[in-house]
């Protein structure tokens, strides 16, 4: 450009000076003040790539993820007690995990807190048994049948499956403290058409003494008024499944070795003294919440008894 040509440029700016007020405005709208932007370590820069983890209620059905193991299933129990959730997954296996942080719902971490309690809770429609539920019945007065079992762990799962049933039933369970003296407990007890008696045996098997015993009973003049039945397994620990506890199979305990001591030393858990037992036995039963936990081979013998006691 010419020195003439310059100098013409410069006057018309000059002349033209200040500009409007409408193009200052047009500039400093279309330019921020802030040249540098916000801060950038403001607002929660430290959240992790998935979010933080809230709290949800655990609610029975809800399908949870547990990072660690990367375990998934729908929530099938809770336990209030000892703040634990039960999953069970797609193969039916169940695993216990305790509530709190380390679960994903839909790929969202949340911490799992106890269920919210909102009124009276509906009135089940089933009863531990599988059977209908017969709501506001009263217990029917005892009857003079009786179902006996061997031990007084056994009475209790009866009682927390068939409870209901029985009381509808009118049907009394007691515990003899052993099988040995059955005999006794029926001299005792006088069976006849009106005073029936079922009995459930632990390890009724071809061969062993429980089975010499339901043959002698048999064949006894009150035979005909008493059904034995049995289950297969050493003790009724092992009627609840195994997968309940989150364990593949019940051990294995040698000849000699008091099966459940032996079971609790095999399996990690406290086994000194009685007392020990008596904590792994209430930890087995609080994994029972109804007939779905217990193997076939306990429920069909259970039920036997129960219609054998309460035909006319």
């Amino acid at each position: 450009m010419c020195w003439t040509c310059w100098c013409d440029v410069v006057a018309r700016v000059v002349t033209a000076w200040p500009p409007p007020r409408s193009c200052v405005g047009a500039y400093r709208s279309a330019v921020p003040l802030d040249r540098y932007g916000t801060d950038v370590l403001s607002g929660d820069w430290k959240a992790p790539r998935k979010g933080r983890a809230v709290e949800v209620p655990t609610e029975i059905g809800m399908v949870v993820e547990e990072v660690t193991t990367d375990w998934c299933g729908e929530v099938v129990a809770v336990d209030r007690d000892i703040d634990t959730l039960t999953l069970e997954d797609r193969r039916g296996k169940r695993r216990t995990f305790p509530l709190g942080p380390g679960f994903l719902i839909e790929g969202k971490p949340v911490i799992l807190t106890r269920p919210v309690r909102s009124g009276a809770p509906a009135a089940p429609t089933r009863t531990a048994s599988g059977s209908v539920a017969v709501q506001g019945a009263k217990a029917r007065v005892a009857r003079a049948s009786r179902i006996f079992v061997e031990g007084r762990h056994d009475a209790e799962l009866v009682e927390k499956v068939w409870g209901d049933d029985l009381r509808i039933e009118g049907v009394v369970v007691e515990y003899l403290g052993g099988v040995d003296d059955l005999a006794d407990h029926l001299r005792d007890f006088r069976p006849g058409p009106d005073r029936r008696v079922g009995v459930l045996v632990d390890h009724l098997v071809p061969g062993s003494k429980e089975a010499r015993i339901a043959q002698g009973i048999a064949r006894s003049p009150v035979g005909k008024h008493v059904l034995v039945v049995g289950h297969p397994f050493i003790d009724v620990w092992q009627a609840v499944k195994p997968d309940r506890l989150g364990i593949a199979t019940w051990p294995s305990v040698p000849r000699g070795i008091d099966w459940k001591t032996g079971t609790c030393q095999q399996l990690g858990w406290p086994h000194r003294d009685q007392a020990d037992i008596a904590r792994a036995w209430k930890h087995i039963l609080g994994r029972v919440t109804s007939y779905a936990d217990l193997e076939p081979a306990l429920l069909g013998r259970v039920e036997e008894l129960i219609d054998f006691t309460t035909q006319p």
